[in-house]
């Protein structure tokens, strides 16, 4: 196939290490160049092959290339530097603060001081901080301080780096922000929300140090363990919770308050709500802390949900005329009943533990994800099968919540065989085992 991708001079990187190598000029254009051309994995490798490249060589750009879409997705989108590269591995960039969360995060700082981003990795939090503060990145690990100085000046910023560990950090900084280490290695699945480096309790101690700073916590972060005069903000879009973000000193503007936040992907705040912080919401018994701790990794089916263990949530009560489903923030900061409530005040959970609420009008998005009771049975393969033809239902969508069960062999057994479409809930009300027929209600 012809093609005039760019020539490279045999052995031209041999005496370079592969960092060199994927930010050299020649390289970043032949990846723009096969990126255009869209060019898959093997003629990539035959080009960079006939050109010289080692083995080892070749795979450092091809999993570079890997990466490229994302991280400008992640960071960028259709922003000027959609086009930019930057210098990561697979790990720093899932750990990093997406764009939409970062620009949020922007409206929390003051438009003046000195800032250290302590553990600063590639520099996801930087992106984003206001270009009128003085920022210095801090990280123990020199690669990370590599790929954030190249990050920082290939974006036009100018920082300073220092590497060492954070907890010793003493240069006078006003304010500091810090993202605790969760993984160690790539894909490696950080169980223990409390193992973070540095832990909870140094970066209280380093706290103590600045007017005020921000700590990036896991959301299933027991919140028991965070100290009072914190402010604690839930953030993340429709359907996720990504941060629990902890506010120190000047920067918490509501200090013992907890609030749920939802943004756009372009960070545009969509709503937020919030409640005095109590203490009395947030002592779990061990064995259910640890399911919410494991929630991040599983799939809806298995996920354990906190919404009835305490004085304040939602009476039980039937099956309404609507079902819905609270956003991820609003279940993570406890704050769905208020927000429930606010909406219908005779709205109710339809089985204690589980996150689905019913209520006799529409609940709004974007707090919740609204859909029309159609009908409801038991959950029976007969039963429901004829449910659905009773309703002309021939593609469902399976939502599982408090049953287990395989839902791709589920929808096989039912054989839907209708002309319309449907959500079919399978979860439990009062305790016992329940199909629900509805269709998601327009926003």
């Amino acid at each position: 196939m012809p093609c005039n991708i760019i020539k490279f001079k045999k052995g031209i990187f041999a005496n370079m290490n592969f960092w060199d190598l994927l930010t050299s000029t020649k390289i970043q254009g032949f990846i723009e160049e096969a990126f255009s051309k869209r060019l898959d994995a093997l003629q990539v490798s035959t080009y960079l092959n006939k050109d010289g490249f080692s083995n080892e060589e070749r795979a450092a750009i091809m999993d570079y290339m890997a990466l490229v879409p994302k991280f400008r997705e992640k960071f960028f989108g259709d922003a000027k530097q959609k086009n930019a590269f930057l210098l990561c591995d697979k790990l720093a960039l899932e750990q990093s603060t997406a764009k939409d969360i970062g620009r949020w995060k922007a409206n929390l700082w003051p438009s003046e001081g000195s800032v250290n981003d302590l553990c600063c990795g590639m520099g996801g939090d930087s992106l984003f901080l206001p270009e009128t503060l003085k920022v210095t990145g801090f990280d123990l690990d020199e690669d990370r301080l590599s790929m954030y100085r190249y990050n920082m000046q290939a974006l036009g910023k100018t920082v300073g780096t220092q590497c060492c560990d954070v907890r010793s950090v003493e240069n006078g900084a006003d304010y500091f922000t810090i993202d605790p280490a969760r993984r160690a290695i790539e894909g490696e699945n950080q169980r223990d929300l409390r193992n973070l480096t540095p832990t909870l309790e140094e970066v209280v101690e380093i706290s103590k140090h600045y007017k005020g700073g921000m700590a990036k916590l896991p959301p299933g972060y027991p919140p028991a363990e965070i100290p009072d005069g914190t402010e604690i903000i839930y953030i993340g879009g429709h359907s996720d919770c990504r941060e629990c973000l902890v506010l120190f000193g000047a920067l918490a503007k509501n200090p013992d308050a907890v609030r749920a936040v939802i943004v756009d992907k372009s960070g545009k705040l969509l709503a937020e709500w919030s409640r005095p912080r109590n203490r009395a919401d947030e002592t779990l018994d061990d064995d259910l802390q640890e399911k919410l701790d494991k929630n991040d990794s599983l799939e809806g089916k298995d996920r354990t949900y906190r919404t009835a263990t305490s004085k304040s949530d939602l009476p039980l009560g039937d099956i309404s005329q609507y079902i819905s489903e609270p956003a991820p923030v609003l279940i993570r900061s406890h704050l769905f009943n208020q927000a429930v409530l606010t909406c219908d005040p005779s709205a109710h959970l339809i089985s204690e533990g589980i996150a689905y609420v019913a209520s006799a009008a529409s609940l709004p998005v974007p707090g919740f994800a609204c859909y029309e009771v159609l009908a409801h049975t038991e959950i029976a393969t007969g039963v429901v099968r004829a449910m659905l033809k009773e309703h002309n239902i021939g593609k469902i969508t399976l939502k599982l919540r408090g049953v287990k069960l395989d839902p791709d062999a589920e929808i096989k057994r039912l054989k839907p065989k209708g002309k319309e479409s449907a959500i079919l809930f399978y979860t439990r009300a009062y305790g016992e085992k329940v199909a629900i027929l509805a269709r998601r209600t327009e926003p």
